[in-house]
């Protein structure tokens, strides 16, 4: 079956329909992973969006027990060529398999270098996929072009709170669209995990007694969690050590009086070079963030930049004077992808008065 990727200035992609054929309006992006197709899949920080995978084959091993949360999060999915033919001795399904069980649309069969070049040059920009071929295009562009990704975070994060044991320090799980692997991290090193919703009242997590307190990854324009915001601010007064990841990074900052933007084309794949401002050495690391914090309108009294993209040198950390407080916007706990970084879990449990 034909299927068309309409982008918002009237560009047309024709390929082959993969996985549902339902029609959907979605904030179009990129990845640049070579894999994880799966992981990223499953990373709630890509609901409202439908992702191009720039790497030409995708699917080629198939699903294996990797998610990083337990369903696929996008609204579309792009690719080259999706293998058919699936090989790994892990390999549970086919790719077309999953994204119909679960109703993802996607498209197959288009040039994706192309698609991603235009995304670069102009930016990122909504899109359709749909198995309908319109006579006219204008019937379709006005709602393309009014589509927002809006709140997504209630979407991703959990239902209630829950506990993960273990022997360790006790480490407050804010869930923002929390990748599993954030918990997993912490977890292997000994910590009991209270994984909370979103919404939860600071007062309720501080009442608990936390010996840290983290915030997760998750979608959408961080400026529009402003009730989150306002919560984490009391967290911050606090001063229980706090550590946090993507949005959870640009949520704090907006906390205490930084500013975010969004970004021409975002950062999303698994080898982005970041440098460390204190010691000089680089790290690659795995992102995907639309959004970015803006260093100009950062008290230096409050936080100073600690990681920096060495790319096109946007913020990718803070840390928080006078505070046991850091921040990143990229993914230690990455799975798979780079784990460069991942000793920044060992740093926040020395904060707590942990032994790595």
């Amino acid at each position: 079956m034909k299927a068309f990727l309409i982008l918002e200035d009237g560009t047309v992609f024709c390929g082959t329909s993969i996985g549902s054929a339902r029609e959907v309006i979605s904030e179009i992006v990129f990845n640049t992973s070579m894999t994880g197709y799966l992981e990223i899949l499953t990373d709630p920080s890509y609901a409202g969006q439908a992702v191009v995978m720039t790497y030409p084959l995708i699917g080629n091993y198939g699903i294996t027990p990797d998610e990083e949360s337990k369903r696929p999060w996008p609204d579309g999915y792009i690719v080259r060529e999706l293998s058919r033919m699936p090989s790994n001795f892990r390999c549970q399904g086919s790719l077309q398999e999953y994204l119909t069980q679960h109703d993802i649309p996607g498209v197959a069969g288009i040039d994706t270098r192309a698609l991603t070049k235009k995304l670069r040059r102009q930016g990122t920009m909504n899109g359709m996929i749909t198995t309908h071929a319109y006579a006219s295009l204008e019937e379709v562009l006005s709602k393309i072009r009014a589509y927002t990704v809006g709140d997504v975070v209630s979407k991703v994060t959990c239902a209630e709170a829950y506990t993960l044991p273990g022997k360790g320090k006790r480490v407050a799980l804010l869930d923002l669209g929390a990748k599993d692997n954030i918990a997993r991290s912490l977890e292997r090193r000994g910590c009991t995990v209270t994984v909370y919703p979103a919404y939860t009242a600071a007062e309720e997590i501080l009442a608990a007694e936390p010996d840290g307190i983290m915030l997760s990854n998750g979608p959408g324009d961080p400026k529009a969690c402003t009730a989150i915001i306002r919560e984490i601010g009391k967290l911050y007064q606090s001063n229980v050590p706090m550590f946090a990841i993507c949005l959870g990074h640009q949520l704090l900052a907006l906390a205490t009086g930084a500013d975010t933007h969004k970004m021409k084309y975002g950062h999303r794949g698994g080898n982005h070079p970041v440098k460390d401002l204190e010691t000089g050495r680089v790290y690659i690391s795995s992102q995907n963030h639309g959004y970015v914090v803006d260093t100009e309108r950062l008290r230096k009294d409050v936080a100073v930049p600690a990681f920096v993209n060495v790319n096109d040198g946007t913020n990718e950390g803070l840390n928080y004077v006078g505070k046991n407080i850091f921040t990143v916007q990229f993914h230690p706990e990455a799975c798979p992808g780079p784990e460069d970084s991942s000793f920044l879990f060992d740093r926040f449990l020395a904060m707590m008065g942990g032994k790595p």
